[in-house]
Formats: structure tokens, sequence, C-alpha cells
């Protein structure tokens, strides 16, 4: 895959991506619920500094593969890895990619009205924990994760590492923030998936 070829494809990912992991469902959720499944706020808690974390490394993804995309020489400024802007190391990034792509919309899709974007004190939804949920306890936050490692090695820069990083960083404590709320929530089942499950793979 060519690096005008690439222009094209990590720009148009990552806007499906985010369609798919987030948007998509969270509008699902809200036309068959009436809820909105966006439980993130602008509260002086850990919880919606999580959340507002994760929106400043959207904008930075964005920004990146914009830069990317228009071959402007301000890419330049990002300091890219050129020793890693080889063309198996780029499939390698796109087959990363792809699958976890197609990972998250099959999770997405088993999750169904339990889906929320942080946690939901008032209505959490059931507890899921059937087809790739009982693989990963967190099956959309590993999506993340390999998402954001696989534009890291299509764009390989110095903000690309940093997001790759703090995506990691925040998706660990988001995950260890939920836990305490989830068994509280369902009690014993939860406690059980928890010790059947792994937190992630």
């Amino acid at each position: 895959m060519d690096t005008i070829t690439l222009r094209y494809f990590a720009p148009l990912f990552f806007i499906a991506y985010f369609a798919a992991a987030f948007v998509w469902p969270s509008l699902r959720v809200y036309r068959k619920t009436g809820k909105n499944p966006v439980t993130f706020g602008g509260a002086d808690t850990a919880h919606d500094f999580i959340g507002t974390s994760f929106k400043v490394l959207l904008a930075l993804v964005a920004g990146t593969l914009g830069l990317f995309a228009s071959g402007s020489e301000s890419y330049n400024y990002l300091l890219p890895a050129h020793y890693l802007e080889q063309p198996f190391v780029r499939w390698i990034g796109v087959g990363l990619c792809l699958i976890s792509l197609g990972w998250t919309l099959v999770a997405q899709w088993q999750m169904g009205n339990s889906w929320r974007i942080g946690i939901d004190e008032k209505d959490p939804g059931a507890l899921v924990t059937q087809g790739l949920f009982a693989r990963s306890r967190n099956p959309i936050f590993l999506g993340m994760q390999v998402t954001l490692l696989g534009l890291f090695l299509i764009t390989p820069n110095a903000l690309t590492a940093a997001v790759l990083i703090s995506g990691w960083l925040l998706i660990q404590i988001q995950a260890r923030l939920e836990e305490p709320f989830l068994e509280g929530q369902y009690g014993h089942s939860y406690q059980e998936y928890r010790e059947r499950v792994p937190r992630f793979l």
C-alpha cells in the first residue's frame, strides 16, 4: 500500500471507526430506549476527567491524520519516525485497524442496549457476558487500543506515539473505575464473571 493510498485510508478508517464505535451504537440505544448512553459530563471527577481526556485524544488523532492526508510539510513538525515508514510496517497497521473495526462492530452488536459511554449510575443496563464478552470483559476498550496501535504504525510520529501511550493509560484507568461500580451493581454475578474472564484478553 503506497503512501498516497494510505493518506486516504487512514482518515477514512478513523471516521468509520468513530462512527462504528461511538456514533452508531449511541444513536441505536437512544432510539430504542429514549435514553442518552453518553454519561461523561463536566463534573470535577476522575470519571469526567477521563471523558474529557478521550475527547482531546480523538481531536489529536483527527488532526494528525488530517495533516498526513494533506501531504503538508507541516506533518514533519510531528517528528515522524522515518525508520518505521516501511511498507510491511504499514501493512501491519492496516491489518490491525481492520481487525479492530470488525472486532468492535461485533462487540457493539453483542452489547445491544447495554452500551454506555462511561458509568451510568441511573440505568446501567444488563450485564453482558456472552460472545466476545466471554473472552474479554472490555472488548471495545481492547479494540480501541488495537486501533491506536494500528494508526501509529500507519503514521508513526511523536504525537501518535504519545496518543498511543496516553490512550492505553486512560483505558486502563477507566476500566478500573468501572469495576467497583459493576460489582456493586451486579454483585455475585459480576464477581464470578470477573474471576472467569480477563480484563482485556
